[in-house]
C-alpha cells in the first residue's frame, strides 16, 4: 500500500526535536519558527509535557466518554482560570476542523436556523460545514456546497447588516486569520458584528484554533477587542502536538444528551497533554513573553528592506514582502536549515514559533533571513 498523495512535502525527515531545534535523519539541525502550523506551543519535547504524558501512559491512556474522567473536569477548571473564560463550558474533540464543525452544528441547534456568514480568506477546516465556511473553492466538494454560506470582506459592515437577518444561525470569524495571511478585523468591526449577532439571535463563533492558547499575546485573540463570543473553537497549540480540539460554549447555552458526541475526544492522554501546556504557559509566563517578543519582532523587521509590513500579533506573525515567498521558504529550509510557513497570500511568510522562544532566537532568525535575502 502507498500513501494517498495529497501533500506537497519538503525533502526533510525530522526524527527528534528539543525546544525550537528539530533534527533530521542525517543529523542536521533545523530551527523551527513554524511549529507545524502553530501546533508546537511550548517547544518540542518540553520536559514537563513529556513527563506528564509518560506518567499518564503508565496509568491509562484511553477510555470512552461512557465513564467518569476526572481529568476532563480538572482541565475545564484550569482552562477557565487561565483563559479568563470561566463562564463557558468545555466540549472536547480531536481537531480544529472538528471543533468548528461542532460549533456550527451547535449554533444551528440553538437558533433553529441554517445559514452561515463567514469571511474572505478565512480557513476553518476540511470537514463538511467547516470547509463550506472556508473561502477556498478548490477544497469544497459538491457535498460540502449544500451548506448555505455567505462570504464577506472583513471590512464590509454594510454587507453584514444586509445578510445578518436572512436565516443566519452563526457568524464564524478568526480574530487573526491563519492560512489567509494574518489579516485582522478592526475592533470597531468586531464589536459591531457582535452587537448585530445579539440583535438578530445569531451565535458568534470565534475561531481560535490557531490564534488561541496565548499565541496573540492574550489567551484568545478576541480578547484584544472586548467582545464575548457565544462559542469559541480551539485546537492546534492546546496539545503541543497531541491531536486535541475543543469547543467552549457559553453557559447560557444549555446542553442536552446526544447533542454532541465523540469517541476519542477528551481521552486521558489528550487531557494530560492540554493540562501540561496550560501549566507551562502559566509557570513560564508565556502569554506575556509572546506579547513582548511580538513587539521585538516588529522592531527587528524594520531592518529588512524587502518587508512591506508586519502582520499579526504576539507570536502569530507574518512578514509581507514585495515578492512571492515560495523560493525564499525553500532557501531557508534547504540552505539555512530554518522552518517558516506560507499563506494563501503568496507574499506573506508566516512565523509561528513556540511561545517560549527568546529574543536571541529572533536575532538568529533575522540574521539568517538577511543572509538568505542577500
Amino acid at each position: 500500500m502507498k500513501l494517498f498523495d495529497v501533500y506537497p512535502v519538503y525533502n526533510v525527515t525530522p526524527i527528534s526535536g528539543k525546544g525550537i531545534v528539530v533534527t533530521d535523519d542525517k543529523g542536521q539541525d533545523y530551527l523551527d519558527f513554524y511549529g507545524g502550523h502553530g501546533v508546537i506551543s511550548i517547544g518540542h519535547t518540553h520536559p514537563h509535557y513529556v513527563q506528564r504524558l509518560k506518567n499518564q501512559l503508565d496509568k491509562i491512556g484511553f477510555y470512552s466518554n461512557v465513564v467518569q474522567n476526572p481529568l476532563q473536569v480538572e482541565l475545564a477548571e484550569k482552562l477557565g482560570k487561565v483563559s479568563n473564560c470561566e463562564n463557558y463550558n468545555l466540549f472536547m474533540c480531536n481537531s480544529g476542523a472538528e471543533a468548528n464543525e461542532n460549533a456550527l452544528k451547535m449554533a444551528s441547534f440553538v437558533t433553529k436556523k441554517s445559514k452561515v456568514i463567514a469571511f474572505n480568506n478565512g480557513f476553518h477546516g476540511r470537514t463538511s460545514a467547516a470547509v463550506a465556511a472556508t473561502d477556498n473553492p478548490a477544497i469544497n466538494a459538491e457535498i460540502n456546497q449544500q451548506h448555505e454560506v455567505v462570504f464577506l470582506d472583513l471590512t464590509d459592515i454594510k454587507g453584514f447588516e444586509r445578510e445578518i437577518s436572512k436565516n443566519v444561525c452563526a457568524v464564524i470569524i478568526e480574530s487573526i486569520q491563519g492560512v489567509g495571511g494574518l489579516n485582522e478585523p478592526t475592533t470597531e468591526f468586531l464589536q459591531k458584528v457582535a452587537s448585530l449577532c445579539k440583535e438578530n439571535d445569531v451565535l458568534l463563533i470565534s475561531d481560535e484554533v490557531q490564534c488561541g492558547f496565548g499565541r496573540s499575546g492574550k489567551f484568545f485573540g478576541f480578547q484584544h477587542h472586548n467582545i464575548q463570543p457565544d462559542i469559541i473553537s480551539i485546537a492546534k497549540g492546546m496539545g503541543n502536538g497531541f491531536p486535541v480540539g475543543g469547543v467552549l460554549i457559553h453557559e447560557s447555552i444549555k446542553a442536552k444528551y446526544g447533542m454532541l458526541g465523540t469517541t476519542f475526544g477528551g481521552n486521558h492522554l489528550a487531557c494530560v497533554a492540554t493540562l501540561a501546556v496550560l501549566e507551562v504557559i502559566e509557570k513560564e509566563n508565556l502569554i506575556a513573553n509572546a506579547e513582548e517578543l511580538g513587539s521585538y519582532f516588529n522592531e527587528k523587521a524594520k531592518e529588512i528592506p524587502h518587508v512591506k509590513r508586519v502582520k499579526g500579533r504576539g507570536l502569530m506573525l507574518g512578514l509581507e514582502f514585495d515578492f512571492q515567498v515560495a523560493d525564499l521558504r525553500k532557501k531557508l529550509i534547504h540552505e539555512h536549515f530554518l522552518f517558516t510557513g506560507g499563506a494563501k497570500d503568496k507574499t506573506v511568510l508566516r512565523i509561528l514559533p513556540a511561545l517560549n522562544i527568546t529574543k536571541q532566537d529572533l536575532d538568529v532568525f533575522f540574521t539568517t533571513l538577511k543572509i538568505a535575502l542577500s
